[in-house]
């Protein structure tokens, strides 16, 4: 009754391009510190019974299929039939992926190849400034180059997305520091830099996020326990307030990311600004047989033109196909009740569906 035909997945990941046993694909399921305790696995968790819920059936087994079997059926098909039957059954139309994460991880055009769909970039701002940092001898020159990069980016990246939260915690200074603040953090950063290293210096982070602002692109936002590594405390959205208060009027859309478990708030924050818009995918992939009541909860706050669907998957292609069949589902049962409540008429809420599935996306990210 309330289908939505085509997904574009706001935020994601590439896929890994290598074979995986039984342990490392237990570690792609769910984004912990450490393996899971001795005598448990990662698959009796939300996310474990949605992927063998979902993704049988699109490698030609049962639903529920025990994951040794599933397993043993992936590897039968291959790493590059199995992905390209996963992606194909998400029924995701466009995937916006960022680049930025280590690892041998599939790009959009691959992805876009595999999935028979079409995919943009996503630039992530803090490897950015180190690949930066990793060609420029001086401050002045790094600061220089930083800048320049990421205009550059701007013209084929359809956005820019920041790891702050999960470096440092939410609560940046929400004033773009001066140039002086800057010069001293960056000299800081790079004399004590080892290769490769990341920036965590909360200057410099605050820096990169108003390059971006003034860059001009929509610039995505982590909120909430998407990653392991933030304090609980220092992930609640509530804590951009003052950020998203300053970035106002500045022509650049923010985009909160994850949200889950602060959803109300990042949706509370969408419904307050017009230029922020909330996430509603990858909380659902966590959440699994309870998607309907998060997602329930995120449009009882955000308006529906300011909430976007997202699969926030990496590294496993089952991820992506959870987020998609999860989203929909959850959409379904939602929508569907309150028509069948005669809160809402079919028509609206086909139309909100629409909007959340792709329109919204499409608007915001330019996309046509």
């Amino acid at each position: 009754m309330i289908e939505t035909p085509s997904l574009v997945d706001q935020h994601c990941h590439g896929v890994l391009r290598t074979e995986l046993g039984l342990g490392t694909f237990e570690a792609q399921l769910a984004r912990t510190e450490g393996p899971p305790a001795p005598g448990t696995t990662l698959f009796d968790t939300q996310t474990g019974f949605a992927v063998r819920r979902w993704c049988p059936p699109l490698l030609g087994l049962e639903p529920h299929c025990p994951p040794a079997r599933y397993l043993a059926r992936r590897r039968e098909l291959g790493v590059l039939e199995a992905g390209r039957r996963l992606l194909r059954g998400s029924g995701i139309t466009t995937y916006l992926v960022d680049t930025g994460l280590p690892g041998d991880l599939t790009g959009p055009d691959e992805i876009a190849s595999a999935g028979e769909a079409e995919a943009r970039e996503i630039v992530r701002l803090e490897p950015l400034a180190e690949q930066v940092a990793d060609t420029s001898g001086t401050v002045e020159s790094f600061l220089a180059n930083l800048a320049e990069a990421v205009h550059g980016a701007a013209a084929t990246a359809v956005a820019f997305t920041s790891a702050a939260g999960a470096r440092h915690g939410l609560a940046l200074a929400p004033e773009p520091p001066g140039p002086g603040e800057v010069r001293g953090a960056a000299g800081r950063w790079l004399a004590g830099r080892r290769a490769g290293g990341e920036v965590d210096d909360p200057v410099l982070l605050r820096h990169l996020l108003w390059i971006a602002v003034a860059a001009g692109r929509p610039l995505q936002l982590r909120a909430g326990l998407g990653e392991p590594g933030p304090r609980g405390d220092r992930a609640d959205p509530v804590l951009l307030t003052d950020f998203v208060r300053a970035t106002a009027g500045l022509g650049t859309d923010l985009v909160l990311l994850h949200g889950y478990p602060y959803h109300r708030q990042a949706a509370h924050l969408a419904g307050v600004f017009p230029h922020v818009y909330t996430d509603s995918g990858a909380a659902l992939v966590r959440t699994g047989a309870r998607a309907a009541t998060v997602l329930a909860e995120i449009l009882e706050l955000a308006p529906f033109g300011k909430i976007l669907f997202s699969s926030g998957a990496r590294g496993l292609p089952e991820l992506h196909v959870v987020g998609a069949h999860l989203f929909r589902e959850a959409l379904g049962r939602v929508l569907g009740g309150w028509v069948a409540e005669d809160a809402w008429s079919l028509a609206d809420a086909r139309r909100v569906a629409g909007l959340v599935a792709a329109g919204n996306a499409r608007r915001v990210y330019g996309l046509g």
